[in-house]
């Protein structure tokens, strides 16, 4: 149902509900719905009386701002903007028909509530992966409760030898007509039946293991195999292992991957980056240090006159390619490191070295205080000049 938007000053900002900046582009803006959606969805959140609040009211937040009309008359007047504008209620709007609206965005896929392909509903759920396991590949055991079919009542919500009735609504048809428009667009659609969902029948008692749902919650462990060089955010689908629906078949279960953080590594794509700290006595001389990666400690040759930031790339170190391309690449960033407190032979050796140090076989020093010079230098002639 389409109606104006009310209580206008009691609704929160819309980019806070989305928990966005005000210039998020579209996709930063569906990207926040469905990770909202997925935070407050019911069926994740039983315990919490106002989940389903929040969830209606980022699908309303989404609407605004997915729309640039809508945007646009937000952002220069706010809720009061939106007043002439029709703007769905979703207060008042069941979780599913909210779904129905933004099979765009969900492709049918979200916990609890997407339509898989099958006729079935989707899952999802995340799995936490080190970096070792994304380079080698694993299997993970997942464990996770979804509805099933009733084994008391087989699914049908009737209590086994009660028999069923017609829908008294629509007798039995499974459809009823409503009147759409008015005036010259006054017409008349057939739609499912609302009291009996289009199946014509009404359980007269209703099963007292599911009390008439024909579903019931199932602890599942499931083996899943995740492939090497998955990237952090992307999903591996378990064909036939979502909820059933209501007209029979399967859903899908999408696992996502939440790669952890990793004590030295940096992800980039394929590539890892690495810093890694040395002496000054190791950058000016020249050193072998040891260096972690996947496979282990690897010895990096630093070359004499090694500069701080300095980046070196160990070839086929990095990660695998999902897509079956060359693995990445190891990037080791060194950074010299001076040390806070020295003992008193090496401080003797430190202002000897200084002592001795040429700058003019610096080429970076040398310019810095070459211009240094030429700037004073100048400012002097030019205050004689004038005559200050």
């Amino acid at each position: 149902m389409v109606v104006e938007m009310s209580s206008v000053a009691e609704k929160r900002d819309y980019y806070e509900v989305l928990g966005v900046a005000r210039d998020a582009s579209p996709d930063q803006v569906k990207k926040a719905y469905r990770q909202a959606a997925l935070r407050y969805h019911p069926d994740r959140n039983r315990e919490d009386p106002e989940a389903e609040s929040k969830f209606k009211e980022a699908a309303e937040a989404y609407e605004v701002l997915s729309d640039p009309d809508k945007r646009q008359r937000y952002d220069r007047y706010g809720h009061q903007g939106l007043d002439r504008q029709a703007v769905h209620d979703f207060s008042g709007m069941g979780v599913d028909d909210i779904f129905s609206m933004f099979n765009d965005i969900f492709g049918g896929s979200i916990f609890g509530g997407g339509r898989g392909r099958r006729g079935g509903v989707d899952l999802e759920l995340q799995v936490g992966m080190t970096l070792e396991e994304i380079a080698q590949g694993t299997e993970k055991t997942i464990e996770f409760e979804r509805h099933d079919v009733c084994e008391h009542c087989s699914g049908s919500g009737s209590e086994p030898g009660s028999p069923k009735r017609n829908c008294p609504t629509c007798g039995g048809y499974g459809q009823v007509e409503q009147s759409t428009g008015f005036g010259a667009l006054f017409g008349r659609v057939v739609t499912a039946c609302p009291a009996c969902r289009g199946r014509g029948m009404v359980i007269a008692t209703p099963c007292r293991r599911c009390r008439g749902s024909g579903r019931e919650r199932k602890h599942r462990v499931l083996a899943v195999q995740i492939p090497a060089g998955i990237q952090d955010g992307q999903g591996v689908r378990v064909s036939g292992e979502g909820e059933p629906g209501e007209s029979g078949g399967r859903g899908d279960l999408h696992v996502y991957v939440r790669q952890e953080q990793h004590p030295f590594f940096e992800r980039r794509g394929d590539d890892l980056v690495c810093r890694v700290p040395i002496s000054f006595p190791q950058a000016a001389l020249g050193a072998k240090v040891e260096v972690p990666s996947l496979d282990g400690r690897i010895e990096l040759r630093i070359p004499p006159g090694t500069q701080h930031g300095q980046l070196f790339r160990l070839a086929g170190k990095g990660l695998p390619s999902l897509r079956g391309r060359r693995p990445g690449d190891e990037i080791v960033q060194v950074w010299i490191e001076v040390p806070k407190k020295l003992n008193k032979r090496q401080e003797e050796l430190l202002r000897q070295y200084a002592a001795s140090e040429d700058q003019s076989v610096l080429p970076e020093s040398k310019g810095f205080f070459d211009k240094l010079a030429d700037f004073f230098s100048g400012g002097k002639e030019n205050r004689e000049q004038k005559g200050d």
